[in-house]
């Protein structure tokens, strides 16, 4: 990996980590049509752009971190709990879930999911409007529906909204709420990889991940807060057609063998 691999893996996570549309599927796309093998490096880089993200998060909403948004942190933690727990004790099995098929498929549902929530709700008035006032119970069943991210494909962030529009959030309260749950879910993802691939954090490795880590947290930023904007005069509606069109164009791309799902099962 060379320092434009860097720049262009960079840019992907930091557009596709936070908005509902999956990291995994772009990231295999653009791997392949790079010609990236999936070595320990590429590994690596992958903990060091999952980094960025936490921190593009911490720098975006760094006034949530006080004692008076304890309460808020205590949801969170409820709401990471479930994922943590089924993560650990079926790991291996969903490692054996992963293949290129099962994310496109999923791409697919995922879209169909968004355009069925967004056609019951578009009458609907969200409960609760600010992040800061979602209830425990609001929490937990978030907490639920992101276990279904452990599917590849799936997206955390899309599973995530879906659950807190379930729930009655606001669009706007439900994406921040799935930044923050972010923080826990990709620390924990990143320090377990963190510990496998210290050794590939010199040499040659190092300037392509330095440069990858300060693309993604730029571009995470910058997306965060544009997709707030969006929301705001927007809804998912969009986010699922195009889940649904990706999802279809890799599974084309499957069937004529231009992706190597080999390499990623």
């Amino acid at each position: 990996m060379d320092v434009i691999h860097a720049v262009i893996l960079g840019i992907i996570e930091g557009i596709t980590e936070f908005l509902p549309i999956s990291s995994t599927g772009h990231l295999i796309i653009a791997g392949d049509a790079m010609g990236l093998e999936k070595d320990k490096a590429t590994n690596a880089f992958h903990v060091i752009i999952q980094l960025s993200a936490i921190l593009a998060v911490i720098a975006n909403y760094k006034d949530k971190f006080s004692l008076k948004h304890f309460d808020l942190w205590m949801k969170i933690a409820i709401a990471f709990v479930p994922i943590a727990a089924i993560g650990l004790l079926f790991s291996d099995q969903i490692k054996a879930l992963f293949s290129v098929q099962v994310v496109a498929v999923m791409f697919i549902i995922g879209g169909i999911v968004f355009l069925v929530i967004e056609y019951f709700q578009k009458n609907a008035t969200p409960h609760t409007l600010e992040v800061e006032d979602i209830s425990y119970k609001q929490a937990a069943w978030i907490g639920i529906a992101q276990i279904f991210a452990l599917i590849p494909g799936t997206s955390r962030a899309g599973s995530t909204i879906v659950g807190a529009l379930i729930v009655g959030l606001s669009r706007k309260a439900s994406a921040e709420f799935s930044f923050l749950l972010a923080l826990p879910v990709l620390a924990a993802a990143s320090g377990l990889d963190l510990l496998k691939h210290y050794k590939e954090f010199s040499g040659e490795n190092l300037m392509p991940l330095i440069v990858g880590f300060v693309v993604s947290f730029v571009v995470a930023y910058l997306t965060m807060k544009l997709f707030i904007r969006f929301l705001e005069k927007f809804t998912f509606v969009g986010f699922g057609i195009y889940r649904i069109i990706f999802g279809v164009i890799l599974l084309y791309f499957i069937s004529i063998g231009v992706i190597n799902t080999a390499a990623h099962s």
